[in-house]
């Protein structure tokens, strides 16, 4: 049986594939990078996002601690507010403070 030597290192593409194939690579490298840089935006974006919302999260719990201890307080001012216009209050006050008394029924004058 006879041996038949070949030269491997001389190969030939066929002429319509070996032109066309490094445009078309070119053509896949740079989708591929604007898909990554699209993915990348995206992603960035996304988790900026999520940091925002936590972000105003817990603005909105600060907040709402806030309004609860305003209006604890509003509600003790009140309460307040009330027991300082009791009228007992306001004679005992008249009476110690104003040097003020009860008038005589000759001091009161109707007015008709």
């Amino acid at each position: 049986m006879g041996m038949v030597k070949t030269d491997s290192t001389k190969l030939t593409f066929p002429s319509h594939l070996g032109t066309d194939l490094a445009p078309r690579r070119m053509d896949i490298v740079k989708f591929l990078m604007v898909c990554m840089l699209l993915l990348t935006v995206v992603s960035i974006f996304h988790v900026w996002s999520r940091f925002r919302l936590i972000e105003l999260n817990l603005q909105i719990g600060e907040a709402s601690r806030q309004l609860k201890d305003l209006e604890q307080e509003q509600k003790q001012l009140k309460l307040e507010a009330e027991s300082l216009k009791t009228p007992a209050r306001i004679e005992v006050i008249a009476k110690r403070d104003l040097g003020m008394t009860v008038p005589q029924d000759q001091q009161v004058i109707l007015v008709k």
